[in-house]
């Protein structure tokens, strides 16, 4: 694979004491490509992320982005090197309109005071929500007023709107009814297409063989194996993660 790739993980470990949480774990997302991270509870999934976006530092190994190595102090470190995350409770806030959620932490200003540029705010809001399809009534809309679907899109659109080619998602359909999960998923398809690397944690492996190009297996904080999604059998993966197939 390329050195510019969006993401490349060169034995990344991780130790919590005594316990090492992550062994040796290597990969390379490339652009356009959709990763699954796959594993039973305590696998590493999540330590995984962490370290990714900055929350945990690794143990050892080296986190390359655009064929850059970096080293995050701390998740806005991370942001501020274009890496974003959606997780499965959002970090969104109920209480403000659609667009002040999309500019959270970084809204637009305009003037010598500084005030809040509402109106280009809404209108960036809402270019961005018709290229991903997201269907919500206006970037005006108060978040509370939208449901669980329309949520997750628009804090998948805000992930993809800062992100500089690397978007992490943490079960972002755990909580979601079918036909949301499958709003959510088209989204997540058009990340590819706008060039996107994706890294995606989900324990629905269904959800895995619709959206994912590879999977990778972590089992006790080892990698088990990366595997195209067109070369490996839903029970050679089950077997994988349990497991049964060494």
């Amino acid at each position: 694979m390329s050195q510019s790739s969006p993401l490349a993980l060169r034995g990344i470990t991780k130790q919590f004491g005594a316990v090492a949480a992550i062994e040796r774990f290597d990969l390379e997302i490339e652009a356009g490509e959709i990763v699954a991270l796959v594993g039973d509870n305590g696998a590493g999934k999540s330590t995984l992320v962490k370290i990714i976006s900055g929350l945990y530092q690794p143990s050892s190994g080296e986190i390359v982005l655009n064929g850059k190595p970096v080293n995050f102090r701390d998740a806005s470190d991370a942001r501020a090197h274009g890496v974003e995350v959606v997780y499965q409770d959002l970090a969104l806030v109920d209480q403000q309109p659609v667009y002040m959620n999309m500019f959270l932490g970084r809204e637009l200003v305009k003037g010598p005071l500084r005030t809040l540029d509402r109106a280009r705010m809404a209108q960036e809001t809402q270019a961005l929500v018709t290229e991903l399809d997201v269907r919500i009534p206006s970037p005006r809309a108060q978040l509370s007023d939208l449901s669980g679907g329309q949520r997750q899109g628009i804090a998948i659109a805000r992930a993809t709107h800062w992100a500089s080619g690397l978007v992490l998602m943490d079960e972002p359909t755990a909580a979601l009814g079918v036909a949301e999960t499958a709003k959510v998923e088209e989204t997540i398809l058009r990340l590819k297409e706008r060039g996107a690397a994706v890294l995606v944690v989900s324990h629905n492996l269904e959800q895995v063989y619709r959206i994912a190009d590879r999977v990778v297996v972590l089992r006790r904080g080892k990698q088990i194996g990366t595997r195209s999604l067109a070369d490996v059998e839903k029970n050679e993966l089950v077997g994988m993660i349990t497991g049964l197939v060494q």
